[in-house]
């Protein structure tokens, strides 16, 4: 096990070997003050000390936030504490034993996902707590919730939104283990470990030929002159409405960024939030800086490139696509989307549902699962697999070879007349060599 002096120096130079899940380095000086190094190049600083014959380890602090010196004062004071006869685990965990599922969470939100999670991701974990999460189990003090309370829970979210039920139990498990990686509460005592959750069916709709024609016709004609217009009943005022002649145009850049989806696969948030400084007209690549899964090329066919070149530019506003506010970008689709749809007879289809149709036709033109897997921007092989039904040229290939061999020696008939060949004669001059 490495030791030597935990120094600025030696900490910043210390890493997980490949293969391994941490790396500590120990200090020389001070027994039981060391640093580990995991995979994700998080660095913390640890205390360990034996107590009733149970070795136990203390988390202090993360490097960058704390300095070696800082760590090492806190792990003198930890330690000293072991001397005298207490056990530092346990006192955290009884002081963190007074706190309720609520504050607990809100420390998650704000020291590890508000630093760690993207926007998107941290707006969906509030929404969770907020609807389902803390007004059954806000108050409840963490090491008080049992598996039977949270199984409860769970199926009462499942009677309206199953799928709810399910991300909300699994927030729930998370905010217990990062709270258990802190030692304020045993791993094992997860009261969201065991509860069956519910089955989930892949929503994904792939668009045919001739439902893109239509989507591609009521694109048009909402950008032209207008589709029917839907009227909302409930809204007051709505029966003395006029009746006849109700159309509704989208703008130019509702429609630029329909067709962008289509053509690109991209994901709804990297066209809403893509700028023209990162559009780059001769290569063909919008270059995102950053997405769901990091920094991503888009690459652009021409007709990509032909939806983007029509789109008009709002002077002082950088975004492709622009919203109402000065300088902001569009928001979401959800009006122009829901009209252009109802408008094509395609009830339903959701804008996600674009980026599957893009890679459909991907897989069905036999362009290989890793070329798909770049242009969507997959961070996993695996995540692409979903789309390998759809290559179906190989298997009728091999299913037609294999199918002729059989016929063939099948049916006698056909089969070709077996030909006798002559012993090969060998030349005068091999004969020699």
């Amino acid at each position: 096990m490495p030791q030597g002096r935990i120094s600025k120096r030696s900490v910043d130079a210390l890493t997980c070997p490949a293969g391994k899940d941490r790396e500590f380095l120990w200090d020389d000086q001070l027994a039981g003050f060391g640093v580990g190094a995991f995979p994700t190049g998080k660095k913390i600083y640890v205390a360990q000390y034996r107590q009733h014959g149970r070795s136990r380890r203390i988390s202090i602090g993360e490097h960058g936030r704390l300095t070696p010196d800082e760590a090492r004062s806190q792990a003198k004071v930890l330690l000293g504490q072991v001397e005298t006869g207490s056990d530092p685990v346990q006192d955290r965990r009884a002081e963190r034993a007074k706190e309720t599922f609520r504050e607990t969470s809100d420390r998650f939100m704000k020291e590890h996902v508000a630093t760690k999670r993207k926007g998107r991701t941290q707006e969906e974990y509030q929404r969770l707590l907020d609807l389902h999460l803390l007004r059954s189990i806000g108050a409840r003090r963490m090491v008080d919730l049992t598996r039977s309370e949270v199984a409860r829970l769970h199926s009462k979210v499942s009677a309206s939104s199953p799928y709810a039920a399910n991300r909300a139990l699994a927030l729930l498990s998370a905010i217990w283990n990062w709270a258990a990686k802190r030692d304020e509460v045993e791993f094992g005592d997860n009261p969201a470990k065991g509860i069956e959750r519910n089955a989930e069916r892949k929503r994904e709709r792939f668009l045919n030929s001739e439902e893109l024609s239509r989507l591609g016709d009521a694109l048009r004609e909402a950008e032209e002159v207008g589709v029917p217009w839907e009227i909302d009943a409930k809204k007051k005022g709505a029966k003395h409405t006029p009746k006849e002649n109700q159309r509704t145009k989208i703008d130019p850049h509702a429609a630029g960024a329909i067709r962008l989806l289509i053509l690109t696969g991209a994901r709804l948030r990297e066209i809403l939030g893509a700028r023209w400084e990162h559009v780059d007209f001769e290569r063909g690549i919008i270059h995102l800086p950053d997405s769901k899964t990091g920094a991503k090329p888009i690459y652009l066919s021409a007709a990509a490139l032909d939806a983007l070149n029509k789109l008009p530019r709002i002077e002082g506003n950088p975004h492709v696509i622009p919203g109402e506010k000065e300088g902001a970008s569009r928001v979401d689709l959800k009006k122009p989307w829901a009209a252009v749809t109802r408008a094509a007879g395609l009830d339903g289809l959701r804008v996600h549902d674009l980026r599957h149709s893009f890679a459909s036709f991907g897989a069905g033109a036999s362009l290989g699962l890793p070329i798909i897997g770049k242009l969507l921007g997959h961070s996993q092989a695996a995540t692409t697999h979903r789309y390998a039904h759809l290559d179906a040229d190989p298997m009728h290939r091999a299913v037609e070879t294999i199918g002729s061999t059989i016929t063939a020696a099948m049916n006698r008939s056909a089969a070709a007349k077996v030909v006798k060949l002559d012993k090969p004669r060998v030349s005068a001059t091999l004969k020699g060599n």
